[in-house]
């Protein structure tokens, strides 16, 4: 059959006559006609007008998925695109997540509620808007985030005696709440948390990595001890680390930030930092120890025991709708999305096939029992029974769209009670195994350990991806070469803030992590040659 041909986000809104009707775009006065490329500067212009140009694309029917090798950044587009995960908002720097794309994000939602409750936290809600002056509290919170508020100053038709934020994260308000329900160390500890959006006045956004608005959950707490609070910010970490590696199938590698990259106004930042497919790093979530400043600026206190004020220990953490993004890149190949199977909404698609008419109903009911039979096991299957497209334009479909198993049924399959089912992780007839048998004894264990196969070879992929990209190194010069070859740098380092910065400027990368698992014996740091106790990641990244 002939590759699927689908529109993609780098041509969907040229001026075309053969304009797709998959992405349909109503305009009350039609004139904002959109050319997109691969450049993620031009996501974040997505609403200006562009002019007609007359070296246009092909038609959409003719365009196909980017490489990976030959342009990384616009397949990514290109497969939110056609995977049909996200579309451009009408803002600059939004987007509408699709229901596909919002399935995945129910998935890891679902995962960690779960964790989050087994821990100890109760979810609610806090307002979107905080007084401008709770930002101003913490000093260097309020310098860390300045450049990227949203502010309202208009409300009614009258201008505000106070100029509101639109929520960039939540530690102000939610101490200014702390404050009143804390009194008592009986009171502590106090752990929450939300399921939200936030908003950051991003200057360059790359749809689900970093844009205008996004969705997050955002974990607090407060304790009694400064241990208590860092064993805390320790656990959620943890949770993170599971997560990526058990249901997302990314091996992050978990550690510390710099002091240079620590949460404004946070003791200490502990993350999860994720290599994708081009080799940057994601940071793909954070826990920090925010030690006593935010309670100290907003006077968040309980009696001890003894009758005592002190301040509050706090942590936050939070993980958002970027990790989508990290799927995306971490897993996908030249035939669009691949999605770990346990966090997939669809884990097998169905497809039959026939050539007669007198074949379509025992083809069709054969089908239908056997998603029947599928979905009474548990497993997440959908029967594309649509007769609009041929059973190869199905394939390569669903191919795209990530779905792990396909299981096909015809007329031959049906007269020997069995199916042919193909991975989505193993292109091509090796992926492909004929006469599995309809029988649900056979068929369910059969698929359940092809899942589970699929979900362990994507991390053992990753593993060897990731490690094959890490170089050890012991100079600065050896570091320069690393990052100039697009790959990491672990080194060990006990520099400056400025030698840090001195780092960033001279080859685009950062310190990562210190990562949790450090090598054992005497080490000396790869910048200033002084003793080092710890080794240091250094990667550029998104």
């Amino acid at each position: 059959m002939g590759a699927l041909r689908l529109p993609s986000l780098t041509s969907i809104f040229t001026v075309s006559s053969a304009r797709s009707s998959l992405f349909p775009r109503r305009s009350c006065n039609r004139l904002n006609v959109r050319r997109l490329t691969s450049s993620a500067k031009v996501f974040a212009k997505a609403t200006e007008v562009a002019p007609a140009e007359s070296n246009q694309k092909l038609p959409v029917q003719e365009q196909g998925i980017t490489p990976r090798s030959q342009d990384f950044n616009a397949w990514y587009l290109d497969v939110i695109s056609m995977a049909e995960l996200a579309d451009y908002g009408p803002v600059r720097g939004t987007m509408v997540i699709r229901p596909y794309g919002y399935a995945i994000w129910e998935a890891i939602q679902d995962y960690l509620n779960v964790k989050f409750k087994e821990t100890g936290h109760s979810n609610m809600y806090f307002p979107q808007f905080i007084p401008y002056s709770f930002i101003e509290k913490e000093a260097s919170h309020v310098e860390g985030f300045s450049p990227e508020l949203a502010l309202v100053t208009v409300g009614g038709g009258k201008e505000l005696e106070e100029k509101l934020v639109v929520r960039p994260t939540s530690e102000t308000i939610v101490n200014h709440m702390f404050t009143q329900w804390i009194q008592s160390y009986r009171d502590l500890p106090l752990m929450i948390n939300q399921w939200a959006n936030v908003t950051r006045w991003e200057m360059r956004t790359k749809p689900f990595i970093r844009t205008l608005e996004f969705l997050w959950q955002e974990g607090h707490t407060a304790h009694a001890t400064p241990e208590e609070a860092e064993k805390e910010a320790m656990q959620m970490i943890d949770v993170y680390t599971k997560f990526a590696y058990e249901q997302a199938a990314i091996p992050v590698i978990p550690g510390r930030k710099s002091r240079v990259e620590t949460f404004a106004g946070a003791d200490r930042t502990y993350t999860i930092e994720a290599m994708m497919g081009d080799r940057k790093a994601l940071q793909a979530g954070t826990s920090h120890n925010l030690g006593q400043n935010f309670s100290r600026a907003f006077g968040t206190q309980f009696a001890d025991e003894n009758g005592q004020r002190q301040h509050v220990w706090q942590t936050s953490w939070a993980i958002s709708t970027r990790f989508v993004g990290g799927i995306i890149m971490t897993h996908g190949d030249d035939a669009g999305l691949m999605l770990p199977p346990r966090l997939a909404s669809v884990q097998v698609v169905i497809v039959p096939i026939w050539k007669k008419a007198n074949e379509k109903n025992e083809v069709l009911d054969a089908a239908l029992s056997v998603k029947d039979v599928l979905h009474s096991a548990g497993i997440k299957v959908k029967l594309d029974d649509s007769d609009q497209r041929t059973p190869g334009w199905k394939f390569n479909f669903w191919e795209m769209k990530g779905v792990p198993l396909r299981i096909e049924i015809g007329p031959r399959d049906v007269s020997s009670g069995s199916v042919v089912v193909s991975r989505r992780d193993i292109p091509g007839k090796p992926g492909k195994v004929f006469g599995i048998s309809m029988e649900s004894s056979v068929l369910v264990p059969y698929i359940k350990e092809k899942l589970d196969e699929i979900q362990s070879s994507l991390l053992d992929k990753a593993i060897a991806f990731r490690d094959s990209n890490i170089v050890d190194v012991s100079s600065y010069d050896e570091l320069k070469e690393a990052i100039s070859q697009g790959k990491w740098a672990r080194g060990p380092w006990v520099g400056s803030d400025e030698d840090e910065l001195k780092v960033k400027e001279e080859t685009g990368a950062t310190i990562r992590c210190y990562p949790f698992d450090q090598p054992q014996g005497p080490k000396k740091c790869l910048m200033t040659g002084s003793p080092a106790d710890e080794v240091a990641i250094f990667a550029k990244s998104y």
